[in-house]
């Protein structure tokens, strides 16, 4: 793959995988090996941001973790012991934040973000999905035995033996699948998704996984790119080829939505109570109840990475440096970045935003708009 072409997937987040491969096979142990300190640490590629209160934090390349207290005008790097691309944040309250990345990367933070405990990577999550996959294909086994001439059963069972000596092999080639987004109802509850349909559930904080893939409707085990709640407590799940699942009771049963677009969705968000879908090519949509979806012409097809939802503002993040802001969701002015280099994600502040993407941190002041 081209450079040009690899960063571009970079920030597409679904297709960080494309690099995953050759960090779970390189000398290093990047899952195991501290972050460099580095004065430049502003400047990394970073992949997300998350807010609370005050307090901010933003992850990206090589392990880097930024913090601040006073809402991004003074940044430290933090130590954390693994140096693997990071890919997703998120703020359950001031103290307790949690993070993703590449080779089934997730971690912990019990102070705000200023140390991180590393609970799971994709070793651990390798074996977790070769159990419930051969649990699968056993029971489907059993009953095929029991109806020999069941012919959807055969072929049930077929499949179920072909996705577990996937997953068997994906054991002996190591930690190479990433994990790209996070998402906790509290303390306790919570989600990891990632690349090829990988999903699980905690109940305990990360403490321990099960694996979740299989109950969402997706054989092709497109990957997952992010996931988000309404203002019902509904959950959405975003992906590749235009999938998108809903679960309405805590994530226990997922249906799989049909969208209007074929291509990746990289953020999901909500905004005035309409939700909105966005990624390849400018493509976005909105829905009021997150089933029917119609089509939003912003007038730009850069692809669309992210999004920052005010009361009164929703604004969209993308490639070669776009900004863009509506106070409907259905007319959009640009703001202007001060490049081309893409962003992958912001949080607001007090009087502008705060963004990260390809030159790292970012500010966005008021009276820049």
């Amino acid at each position: 793959m081209d450079p040009i072409r690899s960063l571009i997937h970079c920030f597409a987040l679904a297709a960080v995988l494309l690099s995953s491969s050759v960090s779970a096979q390189a000398d290093v142990d990047r899952l195991n090996t501290p972050a460099l300190p580095s004065y430049r640490a502003d400047q990394t590629l970073m992949l997300d941001i998350a807010k609370h209160g005050d307090q901010l934090l933003a992850v990206g390349d090589q392990g880097v973790v930024m913090r601040s207290s006073d809402q991004g005008q003074h940044w430290q790097q933090v130590q954390t012991p693994f140096s693997v691309m990071l890919t997703s944040v998120f703020f359950t309250d001031a103290q307790h934040a949690w993070l993703t990345g590449h080779d089934g990367l997730f971690a912990a933070s019990q102070d705000g973000g200023m140390t991180w405990q590393k609970l799971l990577d994709g070793d651990q999550i390798n074996r977790l999905r070769l159990q419930r996959l051969q649990a699968i294909a056993a029971e489907l086994q059993s009953q095929l035995d029991a109806e020999p001439d069941n012919e959807s059963l055969m072929m049930r069972s077929d499949d179920a033996t072909w996705y577990a000596e996937d997953a068997a092999a994906a054991v002996e080639e190591g930690p190479s699948i990433p994990l790209l987004d996070v998402w906790f109802a509290d303390q306790q509850r919570g989600f990891a998704l990632g690349a090829y349909g990988l999903l699980l559930k905690t109940d305990d904080g990360g403490q321990s996984w099960a694996y979740w893939g299989d109950r969402l409707d997706n054989p092709d085990n497109f990957h997952l790119n992010a996931m988000m709640a309404d203002h019902r407590g509904d959950l959405y799940i975003a992906g590749e080829a235009g999938l998108l699942f809903r679960s309405t009771d805590k994530g226990m049963h997922w249906i799989r939505i049909d969208t209007p677009y074929e291509g990746s969705f990289f953020s999901i968000t909500e905004f005035k109570q309409q939700l909105f879908l966005m990624g390849l090519r400018g493509h976005l949509y909105r829905s009021d109840d997150g089933i029917d979806w119609q089509a939003v012409k912003t007038g730009y097809q850069a692809t669309l990475l992210s999004a920052v939802a005010e009361a009164d503002k929703l604004v969209l993040l993308g490639q070669g440096g776009l900004i863009i802001e509506s106070a409907d969701g259905q007319h959009f002015t640009p703001l202007d970045s001060g490049g081309r280099r893409s962003l992958s994600a912001g949080v607001a502040v007090d009087g502008g935003y705060r963004l990260v993407g390809e030159g790292g941190l970012l500010s966005l002041e008021a009276g820049d708009e």
